[in-house]
């Protein structure tokens, strides 16, 4: 194990809380594996050792991601994708095999394949959109985060008003998921493109509102002003 990493889960440890360990677990239904720490204090963590490995190649960084992920443990998870986050300047176009092996290996939770998705994939996106073709057909995993992730990774972008053609395509890959966790992934894409795009999102909910599940329904609409939250929610 690098020494830096075992220092590194040290700190972790002593700061390590009972009461925040109880509170984190009840935001998620399936078990989760944490020391229990608000989220300033696991960042100021993540900053201070980021600087103690920043001289390292992007290859060695990536290498000491993957092992703060292997533990499984949502404080070194979010590590992990802080400074995955810190290399955006580095992405090359091959990088996405590994971010993909990430999602597949590595995240069993909502908070850690929005953490990994909303940053470090949205960021590879923007950089290399060829690739939201890879990223649609992860719609069709048996893995609900993969699923989820086909959403989640748009999310920032749907929030400045890009892609829009891709968000719907992806949303209809997604409309009858069965999932929830797929649905308000889905629908929270939607609601961040009607930031920009309140007409149009409004027009492919009332076009599918029959089929699309109410959660994702509700999420896509809560922006837009009540008349229009209204019709949409009406029954035919």
């Amino acid at each position: 194990m690098n020494p830096i990493i075992t220092q590194l889960r040290a700190e972790l440890e002593q700061n390590s809380d009972e009461e925040a360990r109880a509170s984190s677990n009840r935001f998620f239904k399936e078990p989760i594996k944490c020391y229990g720490m608000k989220t300033p204090v696991a960042r100021k963590i993540a900053k201070a050792y980021y600087k103690q490995v920043s001289g390292k190649s992007k290859q060695e960084i990536f290498a000491l991601c993957e092992e703060l992920l292997s533990s499984d443990y949502m404080e070194e998870a979010f590590i992990a994708f802080e400074w995955s986050y810190n290399l955006r300047k580095q992405y090359e176009p091959e990088d996405f095999v590994m971010f993909e092996r990430w999602v597949g290996d590595y995240v069993n939770n909502w908070a850690k394949c929005d953490t990994l998705c909303n940053h470090t994939m949205g960021t590879f996106i923007d950089m290399y959109p060829q690739f939201i073709n890879p990223l649609k057909k992860w719609t069709a995993s048996e893995n609900r985060w993969y699923r989820r992730a086909a959403a989640v990774t748009l999310i920032l972008a749907a929030r400045r008003g890009d892609f829009l053609d891709d968000i719907f395509e992806i949303a209809d890959m997604l409309l009858t998921d069965g999932d929830d966790l797929v649905q308000k992934g889905y629908g929270w894409m939607l609601k961040e493109a009607s930031r920009q795009h309140q007409q149009e999102v409004f027009d492919y909910v009332v076009a599918n509102k029959d089929v699309m599940p109410r959660t994702a329904l509700r999420y896509a609409i809560e922006k837009m002003p009540k008349e229009l939250r209204a019709k949409a929610m009406e029954k035919k």
